[in-house]
């Protein structure tokens, strides 16, 4: 399997600012990974500070004045990456509610809805429910939004979907997280989010918006939820996104069933 990747961002920063990306593919193991991160603010080129976070998302640091910023990234990935790696703090971590994953408060909710089913049977009966119960409304929610509200107001974006589903999950004692992804065969084109859950000894992909095949998504952060994989922290004065392109292409496109489980490679 072979993926072409890439993101374009352009910024317009009212003052000094240090901004944090997470706008690259993943370096798990197995997989070739060719690519270019270009950053320049007003013509000059830019040097990042490459960082890993605690979930090993590649953030890239750097530190602009008031001006125009533009990002480019452009990737190849040649195969596929071993399976997420395994940290016994993860089933800690990724159990307990978070800031838009609301499990205490659904917990009612997911018990009465849910009772009995565990492993495969669970993340499908999750993931039909979930996408039977919201409508995938561009610009529906607001950037604070968690997991309730999404449940309550019954409609959002990819973000909300998987805060639903990590949420549910969670009240059920599965560990659930969230991932920030390249998703060939997305429309419209944009970094999508999916909830991954953890049963059977693996993390699988659960996304009830049903828009792309999970066998060829490419991670690209992984945390808690969107508070934890956003593409663009800003620190510092005010950040302007004027623009934001994404494209995402596998060499062979297979369409996705539902029927089995799959994990992020």
């Amino acid at each position: 399997m072979q993926r072409t990747v890439s993101a374009s961002l352009d910024l317009t920063l009212g003052g000094p600012a240090t901004l944090v990306l997470a706008v690259a593919a993943s370096r798990l193991g197995g997989a070739r990974l060719e690519e270019a991160l270009v950053i320049e603010h007003d013509g000059h080129v830019l040097e990042p500070q490459e960082l890993a976070d605690a979930a090993g998302t590649r953030l890239h640091r750097v530190v602009a004045e008031a001006g125009s910023v533009s990002i480019r990234y452009d990737a190849t990935v040649t195969g596929q990456a071993a399976p997420a790696p395994f940290d016994p703090v993860d089933l800690i971590t990724y159990l307990r509610p978070s800031r838009y994953c609301e499990s205490d408060s659904l917990a009612p909710t997911a018990a009465s809805e849910f009772s009995g089913l565990t492993d495969q049977a669970l993340l499908a009966a999750v993931t039909e429910w979930v996408a039977d119960r919201l409508t995938y409304a561009a610009g529906s929610s607001l950037p604070t939004d968690g997991a309730v509200r999404t449940f309550l107001g019954r409609q959002g974006v990819c973000r909300d979907f998987a805060h639903l589903c990590i949420a549910l999950l969670r009240a059920l004692n599965v560990p659930a997280r969230l991932a920030a992804v390249f998703a060939p065969g997305l429309s419209p084109m944009e970094y999508h989010a999916v909830c991954e859950a953890y049963v059977d000894g693996a993390w699988y992909v659960v996304d009830a918006t049903r828009l792309a095949p999970r066998q060829s998504l490419l991670r690209v952060s992984t945390g808690r939820d969107a508070a934890d994989t956003a593409f663009l922290t800003n620190l510092g004065a005010p950040v302007t996104l004027s623009g934001l392109e994404v494209s995402a292409v596998v060499d062979n496109f297979t369409p996705d069933d539902g029927s089995q489980l799959i994990a992020l490679r």
